[in-house]
C-alpha cells in the first residue's frame, strides 16, 4: 500500500512517514503545493494525506482540481486549521476523512486502514480469491488451511494484484506501488522479475488455485489457475 504524505512541517512530515513505514507503508512525500500537484497526477496512491495550509497554495484547491479533472482520490486531510467551513468544503470536494491536528498516531493508522478498507474491500480486512486468503491487518496470507511464508514485497505484489485479479497491470504501475517512484532512476525491472519469481515459487509449492500470468511488453494478471 502507497501512501502520499503532503506536509510542510519537516519534523512532523518525519515522524508520519517514519511511523507509516513502520506499519509497512511505502510512504512519498511532497512538502509544497507544486511538488504535491506534480505527484498525484502522475503516481496512484492508496491513500492521501493532505494538509491544507501549504506555503505556495491551499491544499483544497488540489482536491478542486482533481475533481475538475474527473480524479478520484483517497484523501485524508490533516490540518491544524479547524474550522467548520474547511471540513465541509474538503468534504464537497472530494475528500474521504478530515484529521485535525493534534492527532495520535493510532487514530490516524486507524483512519487510513479504515478508508482502504472501505475503498478496497467494502469494509473487510481479509481478501478471498479461490483458495488464496489475505488478512490485511495481520499481513498473512493463506493457502487452503496453510500460512504461506512470503517476503514484504512478496506479500505486497500479491496484495496488489489480488485487488486488481483478472486485469492487466503494467510492470511500471506495479513497481511503483509497491517500490515507490524512486523506480524512475531504476534502468530496468529486474527487482521486479526476482520478486515475482519467487512468489510464483511459493504459490505453486503451497497448491495456490491462482496464477499470475505475464503478458508479455505490458505486466502481470493474476487469474484463477
Amino acid at each position: 500500500m502507497k501512501i502520499l504524505v503532503i506536509e510542510d512541517n519537516k519534523d512532523l512530515r518525519e515522524l508520519i512517514v517514519k511511523f507509516l513505514e513502520s506499519e509497512r507503508y511505502v510512504v512519498e512525500t511532497a512538502n509544497n503545493y507544486s511538488s504535491a500537484y506534480s505527484k498525484i497526477f502522475v503516481y496512484q496512491y492508496d491513500c492521501i494525506l493532505l494538509d491544507i495550509m501549504l506555503p505556495d497554495g491551499n491544499g483544497l484547491d488540489l482536491l478542486k482540481e482533481a475533481a475538475d479533472k474527473g480524479v478520484r482520490l483517497n484523501v485524508i486531510i490533516l490540518s491544524a486549521k479547524d474550522s467548520i467551513e474547511d471540513k465541509v468544503r474538503g468534504l464537497q470536494l472530494g475528500a474521504d476523512d478530515y484529521l485535525p491536528k493534534p492527532f495520535h498516531f493510532s487514530e490516524l493508522h486507524a483512519r487510513i486502514n479504515s478508508l482502504i478498507r472501505r475503498v478496497n474491500w467494502a469494509g473487510n480486512s481479509i481478501v478471498n480469491f479461490e483458495n488464496v486468503s489475505i488478512d490485511t491487518a495481520s499481513h498473512s496470507v493463506v493457502v487452503g488451511k496453510d500460512l504461506l511464508d512470503l517476503s514484504r514485497k512478496e506479500y505486497d505484489i500479491l496484495l496488489f494484484l489480488i485487488n486488481r485479479e483478472g486485469r492487466v497491470v503494467e510492470k511500471q504501475t506495479l513497481a511503483e506501488s509497491v517500490w515507490g517512484d524512486f523506480i524512475d532512476q531504476s534502468d530496468n525491472f529486474d527487482f521486479v522479475y526476482a520478486h515475482m519469481k519467487n512468489l510464483r515459487k511459493k504459490l505453486k509449492g503451497a497448491g495456490a488455485n491462482i496464477e499470475i500470468k505475464t503478458i508479455y511488453g505490458f505486466g502481470y494478471k493474476l487469474v484463477a489457475a
